[in-house]
Formats: structure tokens, sequence, C-alpha cells
């Protein structure tokens, strides 16, 4: 298999994060198993997302001008590209924001920093739910559950 038809047979996952070195640790991390595309801003992955259709969204939550929520909320009203499979990146643990990032349909979330096994462990959690909308539902259950216990 030559790299165009392995690039082509690859889970495409779009990488958001306002910092670089975050961005490089995350295809560093993924360009074996998948084409990762990174975007340094919300406003930039959306604008990306309007022509282009990935299979998963590693999304920072402390971004600007543009914040992660603000980006999700938007990737949300966008009618073919609603139901992509989101992860949000974060490096405080902070629960109202993971409960609205929960309430507006993320699958998981992880701390950063975060170890590479585990980036990877959580996106191969995704891929083998993706699909099984009740599997979704019952993450965001789990994270809001957890969150809405400790208030």
């Amino acid at each position: 298999m030559d790299q165009t038809e392995k690039r082509n047979s690859q889970k495409r996952i779009l990488a958001v994060d306002d910092a670089t070195v975050v961005l490089m640790r995350i295809s560093n991390t993924l360009r074996d198993d998948y084409e990762v595309i990174t975007a340094n801003s919300g406003v930039q992955a959306l604008k990306y997302l309007k022509e282009n259709k990935v299979d998963l969204i590693l999304l920072d939550i402390h971004m600007s001008p543009k914040d992660g929520i603000e980006t999700l909320q938007e990737l949300r009203t966008m009618k073919e590209r609603q139901d992509i499979p989101v992860i949000m990146l974060t490096g405080v643990e902070d629960k109202d924001t993971i409960l609205e990032a929960a309430r507006l349909g993320i699958c998981d979330y992880i701390l950063k920093p975060f170890q590479s096994e585990e980036l990877l462990g959580r996106i191969c959690r995704v891929f083998g739910q993706k699909g099984q909308n009740s599997q979704q539902s019952l993450k965001r259950e789990e994270i809001m559950k957890q969150f809405e216990g400790n208030t």
C-alpha cells in the first residue's frame, strides 16, 4: 500500500488547539495510525469543517477568540457535521465547562498534559463505539454524573 492509499484508508482527526506544542505532540502521537489535520483556533477549525469531513475532533477548551465551547456550539449547528465525535482537551478540570461540553454532546475529555497512550486509548474507544449513539450517550451521562456529584 502506498502513502496515498494508506492516507485514504485512515481515519481523519482534526486537532484544534492554540498551543503549537500541543498540536505537534498530537500529530507525532497519531501520525502512524491516523491522518491528522491541525487548526490553531476554533475559527480555523470551523472554516475547515465547512469544506471537509473528519471522523473525530480533538478540541481544546481554552482558546481565543472563539473558545472550545463556542466552537462546539457552532459545530452542533452544522447540519452535516453535528454528529462528529468530539473529545475535549483541557488544562483545567473546570466542572461547569466540562458539564456544558457534555450537554453539547462530547464523547470524552482529556486533561492536559496527557500521556500519548491515554490519548490513543480514548480515540480507539471512540472509534470502537462510533455509530453506537447509546454508547456515546452513556459516556456523556458518566461525565455529567461525575461532575454533578461534586457540586
